[in-house]
């Protein structure tokens, strides 16, 4: 390209068409959140980080949230749905509903010629999330789907020690998402920032697993490609007493799964990776990856701050590996969340405006989706081989350099 940035425009990925660049020189995108809820208030701690996105407005179809939520940031409320997708000025829809209406408020908004960028999950149904998918091509819009962790610097630092074979050939990794006995805490009592209460019905129908599990697969499945099959097993150990009262069961509050991935640039051969989430084990968000010269470990997938160690050896000392760059300055932090929520917005902004083509690319939320509700659904066990696939990504531009030293000789051995 003769400016230096990635084609776009017209270029697919895994037959996913890569939207048409807006004005070049834009140096705002005007964006409007679709739901005022809990995780609203995690997107807009973020928004200083990124001054291209402009919040225009905001709408709730609960009233007393949505005017809390525009007193409390100072920006305009929409009346309707409607009357948001249809003002000409909105760039990009933010969907922060419920997830049982992602796929509704996401269809409506792409009907309306708007780019979406939605909050996990994509959809609660592949096929709907596929139909997403297609409305999106056709109409040449952007779509991506949070979670953005990978994005963030402990997981860009972690790729890169990867990729500079800090232990060796990776063959085996644990990713944990436990986030401790919930219904023994007083869930009834967290409200966030402008004062929405933590939507505790809607976490225990979702599932700890759809809720989660992203996190873990979208490092995974940067690092390592796409799952080529999966073994799983869900169940619901904790009486709960909100779904016994209404006769219901809850959706699963323990998963795990066994998942194999195919050959990669950092791992020849594949890697095998155990992937736990639940809401009984005590809180660890960690993620731990095996190879065979040494062990790379993440405390907190949740952590914008967490650092990247490494272990060299069967016994050797743990080891800080360098920071690709310092962390952002605002940050969600919120229990075990301190995350750049906004930064996936930003991601899809900056492919938008013909900057590069977003690390955030549909394909592989598609796919990431499909594992996510294969290991959720498992309740009498599944064993599967995904159907979707996806092109990895490409390391983020400030983490695609040469690992510092002695790291960089390291990975010149090999």
């Amino acid at each position: 390209m003769r400016d230096g940035r990635e084609p776009i425009g017209n270029d697919r990925v895994s037959g996913v068409p890569v939207p048409a660049p807006l004005e070049r020189e834009r140096l705002h995108m005007r964006i409007g959140f679709v739901g005022c809820g809990y995780v609203a208030d995690l997107y807009a701690a973020t928004l200083p980080n990124h001054p291209e996105l402009e919040l225009i407005g905001v709408f709730d179809r609960a009233e007393n949230r949505r005017r809390a939520f525009s007193a409390h940031y100072g920006v305009p409320e929409y009346p309707s749905l409607a009357a948001m997708l249809e003002d000409p000025s909105l760039d990009i829809v933010v969907n922060l509903v419920n997830p049982a209406h992602h796929f509704p408020v996401s269809q409506a908004a792409l009907l309306a010629g708007k780019h979406v960028y939605v909050e996990k999950p994509l959809a609660t149904e592949l096929a709907q999330a596929r139909h997403l998918v297609e409305l999106a091509a056709e109409r040449g819009l952007g779509l991506a789907s949070a979670p953005a962790s990978v994005l963030g610097e402990p997981a860009q630092t972690a790729w890169q020690a990867l990729r500079a074979g800090a232990v060796g050939t990776p063959l085996l990794a644990y990713a944990e998402l436990d986030d401790g006995y919930v219904l023994g805490e007083h869930y009834h009592e967290w409200v966030s920032a402008s004062g929405a209460p933590w939507p505790y019905m809607d976490e225990f129908r979702t599932g700890c697993t759809i809720e989660h599990a992203a996190y873990a697969l979208d490092w995974l499945t940067t690092f390592f490609g796409p799952v080529t099959e999966l073994t799983a097993f869900a169940a619901s150990l904790a009486p709960n007493p909100h779904f016994a009262a209404m006769g219901e069961t809850p959706a699963p509050d323990f998963s795990v799964a066994c998942l194999r991935f195919g050959p990669s640039e950092t791992a020849v051969d594949g890697l095998v990776a155990r992937v736990t989430n639940s809401i009984v084990a005590p809180r660890r968000h960690s993620l731990q990856i095996i190879g065979d010269e040494g062990v790379l470990i993440v405390q907190s997938v949740w952590d914008y701050a967490s650092p990247v160690v490494v272990r060299r050896g069967q016994s050797g000392y743990p080891e800080i590996y360098p920071p690709v760059r310092p962390g952002p300055s605002a940050l969600s932090r919120v229990g075990a969340n301190n995350m750049d929520f906004a930064r996936g917005v930003a991601e899809l902004s900056a492919e938008l405006r013909g900057r590069r083509r977003s690390r955030l690319g549909v394909d592989r939320a598609l796919h990431v989706l499909e594992v996510t509700l294969e290991i959720a659904r498992a309740n009498k066990g599944a064993i599967s081989r995904p159907t979707t696939t996806f092109t990895p990504p490409k390391p983020m531009s400030w983490a695609a350099g040469e690992p510092p030293r002695p790291w960089a000789e390291t990975a010149s051995t090999r």
